[in-house]
């Protein structure tokens, strides 16, 4: 039971570290491990022990497994992820437009031009 929780305190930690720990951008191992570490001093000075121990289990998955190259091929995986599915909007709001529905057109326009954002917010993260 207790290493049940551990691991569920670790996979919280893990989300929970979010965009705090894991650059939007290819970044360092040092970076993340900076990151993590003023989590962890957060996290000390709110009392929050069992999120201290998440976070220092990630510390420990870091000090283990990172590498600045896994990271830059990480990176460069979302990158190819999120080119698709702007490709995928632009299909999306093509059919929207032959089919001649405006709700849709500005629902697919919509979608299209997050896509769009969110791809050069991580292509401008390097």
């Amino acid at each position: 039971m207790k290493l049940r929780l551990l691991v569920l305190a670790a996979a919280a930690a893990f989300t929970a570290l979010g965009a705090a720990a894991q650059p939007a951008g290819p970044g360092t191992c040092d970076a993340k491990r900076e990151a993590i570490g003023r989590d962890i001093e957060m996290a000390k000075s709110k009392g929050q022990k069992q999120r201290v121990r998440g976070l220092e289990t990630a510390l420990a998955e870091v000090n283990r497994n990172c590498t600045d190259a896994k990271l830059a091929a990480e990176h460069a995986r979302r990158i190819r992820d999120q080119e698709r599915k702007v490709a995928q909007r632009e299909r999306d709001l093509r059919e929207a437009q032959e089919k001649g529905r405006a709700s849709k057109i500005a629902d697919r326009e919509k979608k299209l031009r997050d896509a769009q954002e969110e791809l050069q917010h991580l292509k401008g993260a390097h």
